[in-house]
């Protein structure tokens, strides 16, 4: 399987290509899907939980958070269909297999108004303390 790693400062960020793998002994953990996406400059960041994070009523609490190659704070973006910015926003699923959400980032630099610079970033999601990483290159068009 082919990785890629980085170390992130400070935030102890990394970003890997595959899934995440329990150490030996240990029972599999509940699935969370942080899908590929696409941006040109606006983007939406799918990704998936399965049911196992919803059992009992549970509601799991899940942040996405965009981060540029220093590791600064660069979005939050919104959980479609709600306009609610995902930070530590608890999710409910009608379903036991599980629910496919959809995030969305206009491209700008939170608080600031200002596109984001062409360049790699960093998005990760978080489910109960659970990490998922990804990295993103982002393409400004010319002006």
């Amino acid at each position: 399987m082919r990785r890629f790693a980085w170390a992130m400062l400070g935030l102890g960020l990394w970003v890997f290509e595959g899934g995440v793998e329990p150490a030996a002994g240990q029972d599999p953990q509940p699935t969370i899907e942080l899908q590929r996406n696409r941006f040109n400059p606006v983007t939406t960041i799918p990704f998936k939980l399965s049911g196992t994070l919803f059992l009992k009523g549970h509601r799991p609490v899940v942040s996405l958070r965009i981060y540029n190659v220093l590791a600064q704070l660069v979005a939050i973006p919104v959980l479609r269909g709600t306009g609610k910015a995902l930070d530590s926003l608890a999710l409910t699923c009608p379903t036991q297999l599980g629910c496919a959400y959809s995030a969305y980032w206009d491209g700008f630099i939170a608080n600031t108004g200002k596109p984001a610079a062409s360049g790699v970033y960093i998005y990760q999601l978080v489910v109960d303390g659970q990490r998922v990483t990804r990295k993103i290159v982002v393409k400004q068009p010319p002006q």
